[in-house]
Formats: structure tokens, sequence, C-alpha cells
């Protein structure tokens, strides 16, 4: 389980009633909704809650760290409340699922120093894409 509710408690961040509900529906493993699919939940919580509200709280929670934005192809955008945990995404090519996985190893390390032309990496983002159980043929 993600801890989105207490990190935003420990910052300090003003948790209105409309702010409590977005992180309430964002928190949690494997929980990579898009901004359509927070507001449609987030209303079944707090019916008068609007569209723009939503919008706005996930962008502030991306702005102070407390959600990843994973944009995957042309797909919309996801939120991803596991943004202090590192892990990789895995994701089917049919429905869009999207899941946090965390491989043995270290992809920073796997990058031979010839193949890092000078750079100084600081994160490796990697996605393993396939097909899930249900979209299987």
């Amino acid at each position: 389980m993600s801890d989105l509710l207490g990190r935003l408690r420990t910052r300090g961040w003003r948790l209105t009633a409309q702010r409590r509900v977005v992180a309430e529906v964002l928190d949690g493993d494997h929980v990579h909704l898009t901004a359509d699919e927070v507001h449609a939940r987030a209303v079944q919580r707090l019916p008068e809650i609007s569209r723009a509200t939503v919008y706005n709280t996930l962008g502030e929670l991306v702005n102070i760290g407390e959600v990843l934005e994973v944009s995957t192809d042309r797909r919309a955008k996801r939120y991803d409340p596991n943004a202090h945990r590192p892990h990789h995404h895995l994701l089917c090519a049919g429905c869009g699922t999207i899941r946090d996985v965390r491989p043995a190893g270290d992809p920073l390390a796997d990058l031979p120093e010839s193949e890092r032309f000078g750079f100084t990496v600081s994160e490796v983002e990697l996605t393993y894409r396939g097909v899930c159980p249900d979209c299987a043929p």
C-alpha cells in the first residue's frame, strides 16, 4: 500500500475535503489512474468535486513530488502514488494496465561506462511491455 496520505500529513499539506478524496483515490499499490478515472472515483465519495479540482490537485501532487506522472505511448497520462519507492513499470499493450515491478539488480549498473557518453546518470526509468493475462489470446 502506498503511504500517500501519511506523507501528505507529515509534510503539512492542507488536506481539504477535495484534496483528501483525491489522495484517498490514489492511495494503494499498483494504482495508475488517469485524471478522468480519479475524477470518476472521487465523485462517488464526494459528489460535488469538480473535474478542475481533480486536475489541479493532481498537478499540485506532481509538482511537490508526491505523485509521479506516467506517460505511456499515446495513452492518457496516469498518476502513480509510489513516488518514493524505486520501481519500474509493466505495461499491457492491449488494455493499458500498468503494474509496479521491482526486478532484481541495478539497471544503472547495467549501463556500461562506454554507453554513458560522459553523462552522469541520476535515475533510470524502465517500462516492460507485453500483454496481460486478460488480453492474451
